[in-house]
């Protein structure tokens, strides 16, 4: 049986450089912020349409009025919230797996899914359960858009310059 040579520790961090993410971060978070505010002005929007336009009372009795009451707030930083850990999750990915679009849109749209189904097993009336699930699916959707846009567009050089087009999605 042959002795294999096996490279020193500093030549294999000049053959297998340590990992990096294939977007640029900072374009990433920019990208991420904006799409917290977006879901967060989306939610409220959401609670706006569902109770104004079609007098559905999602978050709040119908008696506390169009706006509702504390929870429309907490909705709308917990949508941008989301949408934070989105971009955190969209980083994370980009990092540590070899398709990193592919298992954020999974990833994401499993997460949807549970976040339209849940409000339809409460215990709360059929016009809010609905209404909100359907502002959720609404929310699921613009963050996935726009975190995986932004990805898209903040893509290294480096990665577009070393992957067949069809490679990037």
């Amino acid at each position: 049986m042959a002795v294999v040579d096996r490279p020193s520790s500093e030549e294999m961090t000049d053959d297998f450089p340590v990992p990096s993410s294939d977007v640029d971060p900072q374009r990433l978070w920019a990208g991420g912020v904006a799409t917290a505010a977006v879901a967060g002005l989306a939610a409220v929007a959401g609670v706006l349409i569902a109770r104004g336009l079609c007098g559905v009372a999602v978050l709040a009795p119908e008696s506390d009025g169009l706006w509702g009451n504390a929870n429309t707030g907490t909705y709308a930083v917990l949508a941008a919230a989301a949408a934070l850990a989105a971009t955190a999750l969209r980083q994370l990915l980009g990092v540590a797996t070899p398709a990193p679009t592919r298992f954020f849109n999974w990833i994401m749209t499993m997460c949807t899914v549970i976040a339209v189904v849940l409000p339809l097993t409460l215990g709360a009336g059929l016009g809010s359960r609905i209404a909100t699930a359907a502002i959720n699916l609404a929310l699921g959707v613009i963050t996935i858009v726009l975190v995986d846009g932004t990805a898209a567009s903040a893509r290294t050089v480096r990665e577009r310059a070393g992957r067949e087009p069809d490679e990037l999605t």
